[in-house]
């Protein structure tokens, strides 16, 4: 591929629409992706860049039985969701598809044909695993099993989510149903293969030799392992009820597989759009000219960088991605995001929770982006990035500028005098930024162009601060000019560099600055954004602060999730062995009150309790300090086994004991009578 590529096309995962858009999925494709292409599209560049709902496969037959309802309506409301918060979050896609449309249904018959006639798959009768009492074969996520690489008995049949190996369901250990919770039999059935072995030789020198140096470690490591590990044939087609028909004779009831039909998504989305738009699509994924790179999750890597690039080559006619800038994975709270557990922050819930407030969030998920290792997302480093770095540094400086324009020269961008040393220094710093930026881009380290956008915000706090304008505007007005000349020209350039990161403050900023331009090769020689004489807008906040008690309510939220999964997963204790009706018969158990409590001296966990029996007042010594206070159960009716032998506790004798369980969260609740008018000594049968 060229140096200078004449157009970019640029993927994004499709998103699952099983579920809605959150935090993981924005730090790992869709934020850095929207970077890349908003930073293009400043420098004039020909971009597609393009999306869209993934609505095959199995997950979304799962959601629909989960659900009661079907395929189609499982999709259709996801794809709402996500189309609407991408929207409002302001990833600008050039085409956001679905793979449910006729175009993409279309485009990957015609691949996958293209292929079956080029003689590129080969057909095999295999053994798959088949539920008798659901009546079809079971697809990779609809098997659950013990890896045979880790032991976790929670592996699906494509991929162990603990250790990361890739898996078929036949690999499984104690294989069952997640439709009927039954052992699947094995049962014969013809399917269609890329044989990605005879790949081998095009893999290693494409990508072991050709992208050694600047591909990113994670990505190639993965590669590697891959390849030295032997590559296998790979299904492209499913017994299941809900995809794309595999379009040859002999093949009725078969889709394609879903991770087959996904990616030339990306292929139909440019088609939908090239059409949109009266432009040819070939080019876009047909030139030498063009540079293609996707924007995907480490869960993908495998997909993109080996066998879609395999499908390419098969099919003859494709340009290979130049790069795969995959990123890790974001955890939450330090725990690992997870969707079935709720335990993330749902993108839709976020806009809601905090409005206009899109900026705050593309900033924390890009400084703390997963780029070459899991990173964790805080709530509370989200708020102090908002408060101590956008609204400190970026916005502060900002205020300052705009509201002493407005003091000293009515809005009006004043004209220099002399430039000094510090503000000759000053605006050549300023200059070198957009080189800068641009070098960390163009390597996909965000994370590190962003600190660098910030930089020229700190560049103008230093300079104010050093300065201090509001006190030369009494000793030297004509220097104050030239300052205040300065920080404008500081200003004026945050309000380009900042636009792929901070999109709605970039447009905020240039409404306050009244100026158009939306050029990243700034020529600031020409200093033409904002020229003696030009009028500004008045100051308008920019950042407002995140106030503790917004935080704490999604602390709360998470809180709440995390006792709802305690008390969904929660496990009953196994049994005990046996016992007759006579040793039942034996326990005496009757309802008394806790008439006094107090700690046993020395002793965290002991309460010494006088409890009336109904039959007596007596001692009991019972192990739950460390999860009542001894007022809050003064008064409380309880359960007692009252004919236990006494026992001795720290010189203490204690005569019986309290009948206790736990609650989801590990809590101690007291086994009593929930109904009223139950007296002391009534004995429970």
């Amino acid at each position: 591929m060229s140096e200078n590529p004449k157009r970019y096309t640029i993927t994004a995962a499709l998103p699952y629409t099983n579920g809605p858009i959150h935090i993981g999925h924005l730090a790992g494709v869709y934020v850095p992706a929207d970077i890349y292409a908003r930073y293009l599209r400043l420098q004039g560049k020909d971009v597609a860049f393009v999306c869209g709902s993934d609505e095959h496969g199995v997950a979304i037959s799962m959601k629909a039985k989960k659900e009661g309802i079907t395929p189609q309506q499982v999709i259709d409301k996801y794809d709402g969701i996500i189309r609407k918060s991408f929207e409002e979050f302001g990833i600008a896609f050039d085409n956001y598809s679905r793979t449910s449309a006729k175009i993409h249904h279309d485009t990957a018959s015609e691949f996958f044909r293209k292929l079956y006639d080029d003689g590129k798959f080969i057909e095999e009768t295999t053994e798959q695993l088949y539920d008798e009492k659901a009546d079809q074969f079971l697809a990779d996520r609809f098997v659950i099993g013990t890896c045979p690489k880790c032991g976790n008995e929670e592996a699906y049949g494509d991929q162990c989510e603990k250790c990361g190996t890739s898996l078929n369901a036949t690999d499984l250990i104690n294989p069952k149903s997640t439709i009927t919770g039954t052992k699947p039999v094995l049962k014969s059935t013809k399917h269609w293969f890329l044989p990605l072995n005879e790949y081998d030789n095009f893999l290693r020198e494409w990508i072991l030799e050709g992208h050694k140096n600047d591909w990113k470690p994670n990505v190639y490591g993965q590669v590697k392992s891959w390849v030295d590990g032997g590559l296998e044939p790979r299904a492209v087609t499913r017994d299941l009820d809900w995809g794309i028909d595999v379009p040859v004779e002999g093949a009725e009831g078969k889709k394609l597989y879903v991770w087959f039909d996904a990616p030339i998504g990306y292929i139909s989305s440019t088609k939908e759009w090239a059409a949109r738009e009266g432009k040819d699509w070939e080019p876009y994924w047909k030139d030498q000219d063009t540079k293609l790179v996707h924007f995907i999750g480490k869960d993908n890597i495998v997909f993109h960088c080996i066998i879609f690039p395999v499908m390419l080559k098969a099919e003859g006619s494709y340009i290979l991605p130049d790069n795969v800038p995959a990123n890790e994975f974001l955890n939450l709270e330090g725990n690992k995001l997870s969707t079935s557990k709720n335990w993330a922050v749902w993108l839709h819930e976020y806009l809601e929770d905090f409005p206009g407030k899109q900026d705050a969030l593309r900033y924390t998920l890009t400084a703390n982006a997963p780029e070459t290792k899991d990173n964790d997302f805080t709530w509370k480093d989200f708020q102090a990035r908002n408060n101590n770095e956008l609204a400190a540094i970026f916005g502060n400086f900002i205020n300052r500028v705009v509201v002493l324009t407005h003091k000293y020269y009515n809005g009006i961008v004043p004209a220099p005098n002399e430039l000094t040393e510090v503000d000759e220094q000053t605006l050549t710093e300023l200059k070198a930024y957009p080189a800068v930026i641009t070098s960390s881009i163009e390597r996909y380290r965000f994370r590190e162009a962003l600190g660098e956008m910030m930089n020229v915000a700190r560049l103008g706090n230093k300079y104010l601060a050093d300065e201090e304008p509001w006190k030369m505007i009494k000793e030297n007005p004509e220097r104050v000019k030239t300052q205040m000349y300065v920080a404008l020209q500081i200003a004026s350039a945050l309000a380009i560099l900042a636009e792929p990161f901070l999109p709605f403050t970039s447009n905020k900023l240039k409404n306050i600055l009244n100026i158009q331009s939306n050029a990243w090769n700034l020529d600031f020689s020409q200093w033409n954004l904002v020229k003696p004489g030009h009028e500004i807008g008045k100051s308008e906040i920019l950042f407002a602060q995140i106030e503790d008690a917004d935080i704490q309510k999604q602390l709360d939220k998470l809180e709440a999730s995390k006792k709802a999964n305690q008390i969904a997963n929660a496990k009953a204790e196994p049994q005990k062995e046996t016992a007759t009706f006579d040793d039942f018969s034996k326990m005496d158990l009757r309802v008394g009150t806790i008439l006094e409590a107090e700690k046993m001296p020395k002793a965290n966990k002991l309460l010494v309790l006088k409890v009336d029996t109904g039959i007596d007042i007596r001692t009991i010594v019972s192990g739950i300090a460390e999860h009542f206070t001894p007022e809050e159960i003064i008064g409380k009716q309880v359960t007692v086994l009252v004919n236990l032998a006494p026992r001795a506790l720290r010189g203490v004798e204690s005569e019986g004991m309290i009948l206790m369980t736990n609650n989801a969260e590990g809590k101690l609740v007291f086994v009593n009578p929930d109904a009223d008018g139950v007296m002391n000594g009534a004995t429970i049968n």
